[in-house]
């Protein structure tokens, strides 16, 4: 059965009230676990990666935040990819932005959707194998995935 056709069977069970429908959020362990898989054993620091998102949103359908490592984007060091999870969504690992050497810089911004009040963790590594972090909680106070 295909994901579209699943979710419409959901939903309609639900709303005859066959189902429940309450909204599963990830746990602390589940966003541990995701981090775990792109850090590997390496020691996790703070300092070159710095998270931008509004400390309140106003609106939880579309919270801006935006990324950027500081790095000398050279073969020799260079950002491969930053991850971000938020740890009250449904699902933990939001968007990953891969990068390489020829990028030039490693910044990128985007929009999410934040069920709830939440942190938001960017996790950034580098082509050593070094491993950034950096954490922004943000308020929602309306309209999040959990209305």
């Amino acid at each position: 059965m295909n994901n579209e056709r699943r979710r419409l069977l959901i939903g309609a069970l639900g709303s005859i009230g066959l189902i429940g429908t309450s909204r599963v959020y990830a746990t602390a362990e589940e966003v541990e676990t995701a981090i775990k898989a792109i850090a590997g054993d390496a020691q996790i620091q703070q300092g070159a990666l710095t998270l931008n998102a509004p400390e309140i949103a106003e609106n939880g359908n579309s919270v801006p935040i935006s990324v950027s490592v500081d790095s000398s984007m050279t073969s020799d060091s260079y950002v491969e990819s930053v991850a971000i999870f938020a740890d009250a969504n449904p699902t933990p690992q939001v968007i990953t932005f891969h990068f390489t050497e020829n990028s030039g810089e490693a910044y990128a911004a985007t929009r999410m959707r934040l069920a709830t009040t939440q942190n938001v963790v960017a996790i950034a590594k580098m082509n050593d194998g070094s491993v950034f972090t950096d954490t922004k909680n943000v308020k929602v106070t309306i309209g999040g995935c959990g209305g």
